[in-house]
């Protein structure tokens, strides 16, 4: 009778100890920002200029959805090739995908601590007995022997009820903790295809203004041979070969850092795509080749919360925090330790499992702490800092977010009107060119004049050639300050293990 009514007040104190709370704040999402827009005003179409590579108007779109891969609208396939490319070899990529496993496994190994630790111990020993103490095991039997054999196998179950949420908190920690290496992994995936496709761009950029470069370069040799025979003959001042010959000079001295900058944006294509400079990709790319979407997303506010993975890396850095306070107040709380143990102990291997050489024990113990010297106190109000910290970077992190948006809003609708205006400063310089052709071709104009009208003309392209590139690649910025649409893709949304 005993007995039953000890087992029924085991049973309802364990069950009281089971459904304990958990000390500590309950995390609260942040709501999102109380704002509906980016700019001060609504930005309306950027200004379109026809028939140029990257000149359509371009319509921002408010809650437009982004596809999971938005670089597949510039309609490149050496574009699509190499994004994959460096998304299957690059290493800072395989790196996060690593830490993203090594944070799965410490939540599961913390998973552990729900359940009762078991372990099973065997141990066989010869002693040697005091003679002046008591008499050994076997005695009377063997009246004179004082040496013995000992053998006990054993099983040990230990188990800390989580009273005060300790381990509760421990493994919410951990778990946020994991969600940020996730969202730290879709944001280097979200660069890491962004820097792809910038770096294509500019690559195609340099390689145009190199060609041209070296036109102007041509063209300023057959004016400074021109002005060295007019001289020659007396037509020409020396004053005017040598103004000449500083302006080629100058021409001549733009070329080797276009070319030491296209050769840093191969090597970086190479890098990006995890492959050594010497075994750079072959793509090649050409402006006049992409494509520029005439219609762009803008996510509402709330949604970019949501999407921007640096944000909600911020976020589960926030409820990690927000976790480690009920750990640190469960730290200074009574913890409860449930312990069992079994076996049997014989003087032969062989009477081990024999009637009467069994036992068994049941324990229970608390171990609260009274002093630590502060030490405990003051790690609590550590927690609390840090969680402060974590709130005012995650904040942080919001403005930055929709600063880079409105930054790249901004920079669309410069960089249409850049581009008009470049494209119609080439069209001009292209008349001139015409013009000065034909007065040369019937007499009217030297060929010195014909020169300088291409020069202006090859100048003015090359400036044309940069606000190209400048539309694609802060397009492609802004697919990436909006979150790059790795939402859409399930490789990102799903664990591995989950599929």
């Amino acid at each position: 009778m005993f007995k039953w009514h000890g087992l029924r007040v085991t049973a309802a104190l364990s069950l009281l100890l089971v459904a304990g709370c958990a000390v500590g704040p309950n995390f609260k999402k942040p709501p999102p920002p109380g704002v509906n827009r980016y700019t001060p005003a609504p930005l309306p179409a950027t200004a379109a200029t026809p028939h140029i590579a990257g000149g359509a108007a371009q319509h921002f779109v408010p809650g437009l959805n982004i596809p999971g891969e938005w670089w597949a609208l510039f309609h490149s396939a050496p574009l699509n090739a190499l994004i994959e490319c460096s998304l299957t070899n690059n290493p800072d990529l395989k790196a996060a995908q690593a830490a993203l496993r090594v944070a799965r496994e410490s939540v599961l190994a913390q998973r552990g601590i729900y359940f009762p630790s078991v372990a099973a111990g065997f141990s066989a020993s010869r002693q040697k007995q005091s003679e002046a103490l008591a008499p050994t095991p076997n005695y009377p039997v063997v009246p004179n022997e004082y040496q013995y054999d000992l053998f006990t196998p054993q099983v040990s179950v230990s188990y800390s009820p989580d009273v005060f949420g300790l381990n509760r908190r421990t493994m919410e920690s951990l778990k946020a903790q994991e969600n940020a290496v996730r969202f730290q992994l879709i944001a280097t995936y979200v660069t890491l295809s962004a820097n792809v496709a910038v770096a294509a761009i500019q690559e195609a950029s340099l390689q145009a203004q190199v060609d041209e470069t070296r036109r102007l370069i041509a063209i300023n040799s057959d004016m400074v041979h021109i002005l060295r025979y007019q001289f020659a003959k007396g037509y020409a001042s020396r004053l005017d070969v040598a103004a000449q010959e500083s302006q080629l000079a100058q021409v001549t001295a733009t070329l080797p850092p276009l070319l030491k900058q296209l050769a840093r944006q191969r090597d970086l294509l190479a890098a990006l795509a995890g492959k050594f400079p010497s075994r750079a990709p072959a793509e090649k790319f050409e402006l006049s080749t992409l494509r520029l979407s005439e219609k762009l997303p803008v996510s509402l506010p709330s949604q970019l919360v949501e999407q921007r993975p640096d944000v909600r890396q911020a976020e589960e850095n926030l409820h990690a925090a927000s976790a480690q306070i009920g750990v640190a107040i469960a730290n200074r709380l009574p913890n409860i330790t449930l312990t069992a143990d079994a076996g049997s102990t014989a003087l032969a291997i062989d009477q081990v499992f024999a009637s009467g050489s069994g036992f068994w024990g049941l324990g229970a113990a608390a171990l609260a702490p009274i002093f630590q010297g502060g030490a405990l106190l003051h790690r609590e109000r550590a927690a609390k800092a840090a969680y402060v910290q974590a709130a005012e970077q995650y904040r942080s992190t919001v403005l930055a977010a929709f600063q880079n948006v409105a930054d790249t809003l901004n920079a669309l609708e410069q960089d249409a009107n850049a581009l008009k205006a470049a494209a119609n400063a080439a069209a001009a310089a292209k008349v001139t060119l015409n013009l000065t052709r034909r007065q040369t071709q019937a007499g009217y104009s030297s060929d010195l004049a014909l020169l300088n009208a291409e020069q202006t003309y090859q100048q003015a392209r090359i400036n044309l050639i940069q606000a190209q590139a400048n539309r694609f690649a802060d397009t492609a910025a802004l697919f990436e300050a909006l979150g790059g649409g790795w939402w859409q893709r399930t490789d990102l949304t799903k664990d591995k293990h989950e599929k």
